[in-house]
């Protein structure tokens, strides 16, 4: 069989995977019913229908043509890097490694630097516009996740909060 559109392809068959890896793991939490949903109830469901919407799109892939074939391109690794990289370092910041010396700064320097990082993915970095989206996603974070959620995160960094 021939694979018409490989972007569709590859993207259905990497849903069809994460959504089986869910419920796989979602599947070892009691699961209980669709009355009493136990904690592995939803996540399985969720992982099926993420697995069932791949499968959908893998079999569009191989079923309708498409004019230029829709070619995988080389891989992007700037944005690649730097925004894995930006999360790597946001659950750094948040946390500190301790075993490292690192202490944790807390939410807010964590997402500022989540931000700066992911921003130097694009070509066209913009300091000033970057400053302004991390502070507005550090307030918003703040108010929903501490004001209105009621999360214990460490907001401000260990040796400031203490």
């Amino acid at each position: 069989m021939k694979i018409r559109s490989q972007q569709d392809f590859f993207s259905g068959l990497m849903f069809t995977a994460a959504g089986l890896a869910f419920a796989w793991a979602a599947a070892a939490y009691p699961l209980g019913s669709a009355a009493a949903m136990g904690p592995g109830y939803f996540p399985l469901m969720l992982g099926l229908v993420l697995a069932a919407l791949g499968l959908l799109i893998m079999f569009k892939a191989l079923v309708l043509e498409t004019e230029t074939g829709n070619r995988v391109g080389r891989w992007a690794w700037r944005p690649l890097l730097f925004v894995l990289g930006a999360n790597v370092l946001f659950g750094l910041l948040l946390g500190g490694v301790p075993s490292w010396g690192l202490p944790g700064m807390g939410l807010v320097v964590a997402i500022y630097g989540l931000t700066l990082v992911a921003s130097l993915a694009a070509r066209d970095f913009r300091l000033g516009e970057t400053l302004m989206l991390a502070t507005v996603l550090a307030l918003g974070c703040y108010l929903v996740f501490v004001l209105l959620l009621k999360l214990q995160f460490p907001v401000w960094p260990d040796f400031i909060s203490t």
